[in-house]
């Protein structure tokens, strides 16, 4: 069965920022066609859930407060790319928007919920070894 690496709070789990999730039913009917590897990079990367919401300004990632966590958002970045690799992932399903996931936008740094075209720094490692990414608008193609 071909293996799918997935945003954990699109399955379900608590681990977004707020320390909910970004459910998507629609994903349950991947579990047929695929094994799923749960990922989030920022829990993997060391930061706590809930925690304060982050944005991508160029190379930095920085906490609504100011505080740099480029560090734990590269390092759960590094550690999902790990996981992709060792299970010969080929694709990979994240949520939009995020820091970490974001594909097709990201938020601009400015925290004023602009959203601008970019990647996060997750994404940014998983295409450039070569994986697909999907989005949760993207579902259906999986």
């Amino acid at each position: 069965m071909e293996k799918l690496l997935i945003s954990g709070c699109l399955l379900g789990r608590n681990c977004k920022y707020n320390g909910g999730n970004n459910y998507a039913s629609e994903v349950e009917a991947l579990k047929d066609k695929y094994e799923l590897i749960v990922i989030c990079p920022e829990v993997m990367g060391g930061l706590s859930t809930p925690r304060d919401p982050s944005e991508r300004l160029n190379d930095k990632i920085l906490s609504s407060k100011g505080k740099d966590v480029t560090k734990e958002f590269t390092n759960g970045a590094k550690i999902a790319l790990e996981l992709a690799l060792k299970n010969g992932c080929t694709k990979a399903l994240l949520k939009d928007g995020s820091p970490s996931c974001g594909s097709t936008y990201i938020y601009d740094g400015t925290f004023s919920h602009n959203k601008i075209k970019g990647y996060g720094v997750t994404t940014e490692m998983l295409i450039n070894a070569g994986i697909e990414i999907y989005t949760e608008k993207d579902i259906e193609k999986l």
